[in-house]
C-alpha cells in the first residue's frame, strides 16, 4: 500500500462518496461545538478556542458561544447573523456594570446648554439630553458598529473558505463543497461573536454618545446627546479634579457634538458613507490566510485570535485607500476640532477646564483597548490625527471674523476647510475673505500667529475672553497626537 493510499482514501468516511465526507465534517464539528473532546489528549479545548474568539473565559461566555455557533452550524445562510454580536455585547457589557448615579449629568446639562448658547450660533437640538447605561449604549449603537464592520466580515469570511479549498486535499473536496454554507455561518458567527465583544468592552470605555467622533445613536430622541455616567465616574477617578467639574466638562462637548451632528444634517451620512467606502475597498490577504490554515497547530487555536487581532489579514492600504483614508481622517480632525474649540469656550468659566480638555486630547489621541481591537479587526482607525492643527484652523477662524462667519462653514461639505487649508491656514482666511487688507494673504503674519497658538496648548481661549486662568498646559497631549502621526 503506497503512502497515497493510506492517506484517507481507505478511511470510513472520507473518500467514499461525498455524502459520507459530508456527514464526517459535520460529526467533526459538532463534536468540536459540543465542548466534549478531551483537552488533555490532543482533543479540543473549549476554553483555548473561546480564548481564540477574544471572548472571556466565564462558563456562562463559553456556552453562549457555543451556541451560537452550533446555531450557525445547523442552520446555515449566506448572510452573517449579526444578532449573535447583539447578543453578546450585551452579555459582556453586563459583566462588569455598576450602577452610577445619573444626577450630576442631569444636572450638568441645563448649565453646558445655557453656556454653549454663547460659544456658538447652532442652537440646541429638539431632542433632551439624556443618561445611558453600557447596556442602553450597546443596544442602541450596536446597528452603527454592525454597518462599519460588515464589509470586513464578508471580505474575511470569503477569503477564508477561497483559503479552505486550495488547502483541502483532493478526496476532501466534495465534502467542502457541500459544507461550505455551513462554513460559512460558523466563520461569520465567530466574526459576530468577536465584534460583540469589542462593542460590550468598549461600552465600559466611553463616556457618552459622541465620544469616538462619530454620531453612533440615530432616530427621533436620540440625536440630544448622552453620557454614560459610569463612564463619566471612571474617568473623573484618574484626574486630581471636582468629579463635578469633569461632568460639566464632559457633558459641555457632548452636547456640542450633538449640535453640529443636528445642524449639519448631511454631516453623518456622509461621515458613515466615507467610513463604509473605505471598509468595502479593504481586501484580505488570501495568501497569509492560506498560510495561517496550513501552518495552523492545533493546539495553539490562539493563533487565530493573534492573527485577527494584531491585523495580519488586512494588508497595507492602497493609494486610493491611503487616499481615502486621509479623507476620512480630515473629516474627524475638523469635527473634533470644532467641538474642542467651542468646548474651550463654553467652559472659561469652569476652574480646571484645562487640565480636563488636556486629558480629553490624550485620551482622544491614543484610543482605548477596546477601540484598538476594532481598528484591527476593521482595519480602520477611528482618531482624528490632525486635531491640534484643525483646532488651531477654528481658532483662527473665529479670531478673524466671528462665530458665525466659522460655524457657517458646515453649511454645506464644500465650504469646510481642506486638508491644505489645515496645513496652510491663509488659504482659507484667503478663500473666506480674512486676508490682509490688500486681498493677499500675511503669510508671516498667520504662521507665526499659528505657531503660537500651538506652542500655548489647544484651544486657548480667545483674549477677551480670558480671567487670567491661563492657557493650561497641552504639550503632553500635543506630543501624543505628534507620536501618533
Amino acid at each position: 500500500m503506497s503512502a497515497n493510499d493510506d492517506s484517507g482514501a481507505d478511511r470510513p468516511g472520507f473518500g467514499d462518496n461525498s455524502e459520507g465526507d459530508f456527514e464526517e465534517l459535520q460529526r467533526i464539528l459538532r463534536d468540536m461545538l459540543s465542548g466534549s473532546g478531551d483537552a488533555g489528549a490532543g482533543g479540543f479545548d473549549p476554553q483555548r478556542f473561546a480564548q481564540s474568539a477574544g471572548i472571556p473565559m466565564d462558563p456562562q461566555a463559553l456556552q453562549g458561544l457555543f451556541s451560537s455557533l452550533q446555531g450557525a452550524m445547523q442552520n446555515p445562510s449566506d448572510k452573517i447573523d449579526w444578532s449573535i454580536a447583539r447578543k453578546t455585547a450585551i452579555e459582556v457589557a453586563s459583566e462588569h456594570a455598576k450602577s452610577a448615579d445619573s444626577e450630576p449629568a442631569m444636572r450638568a446639562f441645563p448649565v453646558a446648554a445655557l453656556w454653549l448658547d454663547e460659544a456658538t450660533e447652532l442652537g440646541p437640538t429638539p431632542d433632551a439630553p439624556r443618561t445611558l447605561s453600557r447596556i442602553e449604549w450597546v443596544q442602541q449603537s450596536i446597528d452603527t458598529w454592525v454597518g462599519l464592520a460588515e464589509p470586513v466580515a464578508e471580505s474575511i469570511t470569503a477569503a477564508l473558505m477561497h483559503a479552505l479549498e486550495s488547502q483541502m486535499p483532493e478526496e476532501m473536496s466534495g465534502a467542502l463543497q457541500g459544507a461550505t454554507p455551513m462554513l460559512r455561518s460558523v466563520g461569520g458567527a465567530l466574526f459576530a461573536v468577536q465584534l460583540g465583544t469589542i462593542v460590550g468592552r468598549l461600552s465600559g470605555e466611553v463616556v457618552g454618545a459622541g465620544d469616538i467622533g462619530i454620531p453612533l445613536l440615530s432616530g427621533a430622541g436620540h440625536e440630544g446627546g448622552a453620557l454614560l455616567p459610569g463612564g463619566v465616574a471612571a474617568f473623573a477617578e484618574g484626574l486630581d479634579q471636582d468629579p463635578e467639574t469633569v461632568t460639566l466638562y464632559l457633558a459641555i462637548r457632548e452636547l456640542a457634538h450633538a449640535r453640529l451632528f443636528r445642524h449639519s444634517k448631511w454631516l453623518r451620512l456622509h461621515l458613515l458613507t466615507a467610513i463604509g467606502d473605505y471598509a468595502r475597498g479593504i481586501h484580505i490577504d488570501t495568501d497569509r490566510i492560506e498560510e495561517l490554515v496550513r501552518d495552523l497547530d492545533p493546539e495553539h487555536p490562539e493563533q487565530i485570535q493573534e492573527a485577527l487581532s494584531n491585523g495580519a489579514l488586512i494588508p497595507p492600504k492602497t493609494p486610493a485607500q491611503e487616499a481615502a483614508h486621509a479623507r476620512l481622517e480630515t473629516m474627524l480632525a475638523l469635527i473634533d476640532g470644532w467641538v474642542d474649540v467651542v468646548t474651550a469656550d463654553a467652559a472659561k468659566r469652569i476652574p480646571g477646564a484645562d487640565a480636563v480638555a488636556e486629558m480629553v486630547r490624550r485620551r482622544r489621541a491614543t484610543g482605548g483597548p477596546a477601540e484598538h481591537a476594532f481598528a484591527a479587526l476593521a482595519g480602520l482607525e477611528l482618531r482624528p490625527r490632525r486635531l491640534r492643527e484643525a483646532a488651531a484652523l477654528w481658532r483662527l477662524v473665529g479670531d478673524r471674523s466671528d462665530v458665525a462667519t466659522r460655524d457657517g462653514l458646515w453649511a454645506h461639505p464644500d465650504l469646510l476647510p481642506t486638508s491644505e487649508e489645515i496645513d496652510h491656514p491663509a488659504r482659507l482666511l484667503e478663500r473666506l475673505g480674512l486676508a490682509g487688507s490688500d486681498g493677499t494673504p500675511a503669510e508671516d503674519d498667520f504662521d507665526a500667529a499659528l505657531a503660537q497658538l500651538l506652542e500655548g496648548g489647544l484651544p486657548p481661549h480667545r483674549a477677551d475672553d480670558r480671567d487670567g486662568g491661563g492657557g493650561g498646559s497641552a504639550d503632553d497631549a500635543g506630543d501624543a497626537d505628534r507620536r501618533d502621526d
